[in-house]
């Protein structure tokens, strides 16, 4: 069998996987069915001008930092990245605001005049349970592999018997947000932190705090915005030896004796391989996507189990009446009701608008800006017509105007509803983040790097530790890491001589942050 990885798909994931193997000497094939790197992380021309269409907001840098390092390469010198002084800007209405800073002193004092002292006290108790919930499921769970419950306290330490009732699993997010905070705005705002994950805060678990911990570890920008990283990640593999090919869409994932042995594209080539990382929700594995040999190489989960899509608008506007800052947040006036038609399957009639000003901080002329309402993940089954759009349109318009933004469109806007995410990643109907991460069992559901197929390995945002650029990235990290392990398994476990002598770094080894 040839001695060579096949990566498919160059979203974060599958960059990472790339430049980990090829940094090991690995012969690495990365197949493409887009004309550029990036997956969800892409660009689209609106007018003369290229606006972000998909994540915009960075964090744990210093697992990047990590990845570009293990390529012998630097973070600082492939990307201009600068921390962000403001988190995020959020709104109510034209007369209720509130930034959120990098520095807590800062972020206290905002809150303190916002909702008063006892909100100012509620935010730093707040902000304590969120790291303590990261620094308990860091090691053990994020940056390593996928384990049950057992074992994950195993991780933690049998001795740490309080460390699972810590990290609150069995509450909503909701639910626990109220004990730190009365004001219903400010529970609203930390609420939003479960749709970072595409779930909603009344059926996630109080867990997902530790993502306010996260973005408290600083929200870095970049310049060029997040195409520019991935940009970056595939040059870096291709100094190191990996091959892309892009318009390569694989038809199959071929099986051999049980084991992952070459992957067929669309036009009938076959390409033989040693192994196969699957850049790809597992959903379209499970369909069938990859072809029926690849299909039980998963679990499937039930379309009630996606988690949320969106209506994502780009453009170029002239803006006033709101200082729009890089991220913004417009919020709804009833955040369950909001929830509650997104789980009957409806675009909100009045929903909560994020607004990423790409050119901000700062002062341009006119404004690139990404707008994401939430939407149902039923783009397979519900078409999204022009009518719907429009609405949908009006809606976010009316959002942002009770705010106090309002916008003059320069050109054609560029709307991206859930029936066009269902065809950019089959089998979803539209969901960007996979499994939802609804109930205490969620995270221990999702798909671990390992498949029940040997030699077939799984990455991505809807893979294992979650959803997210860092997470995306750290799932290919464990893709790699559990490859190696099993092909360092495999040979200790045959007499016949491998050939080579190249030297490398323990395949055991995961990134402690």
């Amino acid at each position: 069998m040839q001695e060579r990885v096949a990566v498919i798909g160059a979203g974060i994931g599958g960059l990472t996987s790339a430049v980990l193997l090829a940094a090991r000497g690995i012969p690495v094939t990365v197949l493409e069915k887009e004309a550029l790197p990036g997956g969800k992380v892409r660009q689209l021309a609106v007018g003369d001008a290229h606006v972000d269409a998909g994540p915009t907001v960075f964090t744990l840098r210093h697992v990047f930092e990590e990845i570009f390092a293990e390529g012998g390469a630097s973070l600082a010198e492939r990307c201009q990245v600068r921390k962000a002084d403001l988190l995020a800007r959020h709104a109510w209405s034209e007369h209720e605001r509130l930034d959120l800073f990098a520095d807590p002193a800062r972020s206290e004092e905002a809150v303190g005049d916002f909702a008063g002292a006892a909100a100012a006290r509620g935010l730093r108790d707040f902000r304590a349970e969120a790291k303590r919930i990261y620094d308990i499921l860091e090691t053990p769970f994020l940056t390593n592999s996928r384990v049950y419950p057992p074992g994950l306290m195993w991780r933690i330490g049998l001795w740490r018997l309080g460390a699972l009732r810590a990290i609150r699993p069995y509450e909503s997010l909701w639910g626990a947000l109220g004990d730190h905070f009365r004001d219903p705005r400010l529970r609203q705002l930390f609420a939003r932190y479960s749709t970072y994950c595409g779930s909603s805060p009344f059926a996630a678990p109080a867990t997902l705090m530790l993502i306010a911990h996260v973005e408290a570890m600083g929200v870095w920008l970049i310049e060029g915005g997040m195409a520019a990283l991935a940009c970056a990640m595939e040059r870096l593999a291709r100094e190191l030896g990996a091959t892309f090919r892009y318009g390569a869409r694989v038809d199959e994932i071929l099986v051999e004796h049980g084991r992952a042995s070459a992957v067929r594209l669309a036009g009938g080539e076959v390409i033989p391989c040693s192994a196969i990382v699957a850049n790809a929700d597992p959903a379209a594995i499970a369909a069938g996507v990859f072809g029926q040999a690849a299909r039980r190489a998963v679990h499937a989960y039930p379309v009630r189990r996606r988690s949320l899509s969106a209506m994502v608008w780009c453009m170029e506007a002239d803006s006033e009446g709101f200082p729009l800052d890089r991220h913004n947040v417009f919020f709804s006036p009833d955040y369950r009701a909001e929830f509650d038609a997104l789980k009957a399957g409806r675009v909100p009639e009045n929903p909560t608008a994020y607004v990423c000003a790409l050119d901000r901080p700062g002062d341009p002329a006119r404004d690139r800006l990404q707008i994401i309402v939430n939407a149902p993940a039923n783009g397979d089954t519900h078409p999204y017509g022009p009518e719907e759009i429009a609405r949908c349109g009006k809606a976010m318009e009316a959002r942002l105007a009770s705010c106090g933004l309002k916008l003059r469109q320069c050109a054609e806007p560029v709307v991206t509803t859930p029936a066009d995410f269902a065809r950019l990643l089959p089998s979803t109907g539209g969901a960007l983040y996979g499994r939802a991460s609804h109930g205490w069992a969620a995270s221990f559901l999702r798909q671990s790097a390992r498949t029940r197929i040997p030699g077939l390995y799984c990455a991505g945002g809807s893979t294992h530790p979650g959803a997210g650029v860092p997470m995306a990235a750290l799932s290919g990290r464990l893709a790699v890491t559990t490859l190696l392990q099993d092909r360092c398994s495999t040979a200790r476990s045959s007499r016949v001589a491998m050939p080579g002598g190249m030297s490398m770094r323990s395949p055991t080894a995961v990134p402690s942050g």
